[in-house]
C-alpha cells in the first residue's frame, strides 16, 4: 500500500471510529469509558463492551455514514483536538515571551492570554484539522471483515478489521 492509501485508509477508519464511538455514547452516555485508536487496516474500540454491542454500533456508524451522516467523522473528544490545542497554546506563548528574564515576568499576563485565546481556539481548529487532515467521511466503500475481543488483563478492547472494496 503506498503512503497516500496508507494515509486515507487511516483517515477513514478514524473517521468510521469516531461515527462507532458517537453511537455507543448515543445509546449508553457517558456510562462507559470509551477511546478508539485507528490505522490503515482498522481501529481499537477501548472500553467495557460486549462484542454484540460492538457489532451493532460499528454497523449502525458505518450505515449512516454512508446515507449521508459524515459529520460523525468529526468528534469533540479527539485527541486531534488536544494536540492543535497544544500546538496552538506553545506558538502564542512563544510569540509572546520575550526575550530577556526581566522582560519575560513583565509579559505574564499578556502571555497567559495568549495561551487562554489558543485553547478557545483550539477546539474549532481542531475539528477543521479532524475534517480535512485526521479523519475522513468517504466510508461508501468501506467494509468491515471481523470484530474481534482482544483483552489485556483488566484492559478490554475490541479490534475493528477494515478493508477498502
Amino acid at each position: 500500500m503506498s503512503a497516500l492509501n496508507t494515509i486515507a485508509a487511516t483517515r477513514r477508519n478514524h473517521g468510521l471510529e469516531h461515527a462507532t464511538v458517537t453511537v455507543l455514547l448515543e445509546r449508553n452516555g457517558f456510562a462507559k469509558s470509551l477511546a478508539g485508536r485507528s490505522n490503515s487496516n482498522g481501529f481499537f474500540i477501548y472500553g467495557d463492551l460486549s462484542i454484540d454491542a460492538l457489532e451493532s454500533a460499528v454497523a449502525e456508524a458505518l450505515h449512516r455514514m454512508q446515507a449521508g451522516e459524515g459529520a460523525l467523522a468529526v468528534s469533540p473528544f479527539c485527541g486531534t483536538n488536544i494536540a492543535v490545542t497544544g500546538i496552538l497554546a506553545g506558538i502564542a506563548t512563544l510569540s509572546l515571551v520575550g526575550s530577556n528574564t526581566k522582560e519575560r515576568w513583565s509579559r505574564f499576563p499578556t502571555v497567559l492570554l495568549g495561551a487562554m485565546a489558543a485553547v478557545v481556539a483550539g477546539q474549532p481548529i481542531g475539528r477543521l484539522a479532524q475534517k480535512y487532515i485526521t479523519t475522513s467521511a468517504d466510508v461508501d466503500r468501506l467494509h468491515v471483515d471481523s470484530i474481534s475481543p482482544k483483552g489485556w488483563g483488566p484492559f478490554k478492547a475490541h479490534w475493528v478489521a477494515t478493508s477498502w472494496r
